[in-house]
């Protein structure tokens, strides 16, 4: 399992910042990710690959799925970067998770799906 930073408040498609700003903060999360899991050591499996996004909240409140997966868009292509591959090999399934870490996390597992 990999665990990546939380992704930057700025990502959020509620987020109301200059396209500018918001592209250079998605470089550096993208960046981020992908440096991330090349020192991971995380290989691509054959054919389409199951990307399970774990989402573990920096605090309580609460947050919807779909503004989380979108927020993650930069780590995922940061991801595909790392792996070698077209970010449309990856089926995801994201959960956010009932405990909470300081700063918040996104908690990554990458598993090849049967044909």
């Amino acid at each position: 399992m990999l665990e990546l930073p939380w992704p930057p408040k700025e990502l959020s498609p509620n987020s109301r910042i200059h396209w500018a700003k918001r592209s250079k903060i998605a470089k550096n999360y993208r960046t981020a990710c992908h440096v991330l899991c090349k020192q991971a050591g995380i290989v691509a499996p054959e054919g389409k690959m199951l990307l399970i996004l774990e989402f573990v909240p920096p605090d309580r409140r609460r947050r919807d799925d779909d503004n989380l997966l979108s927020s993650m868009k930069a780590g995922r292509d940061g991801l595909a970067d790392a792996l070698g591959i077209d970010d449309n090999r990856f089926v995801t399934q994201i959960s956010i998770s009932d405990e909470t870490t300081k700063g918040g996390a996104v908690r990554v597992q990458i598993r090849g799906v049967a044909a």
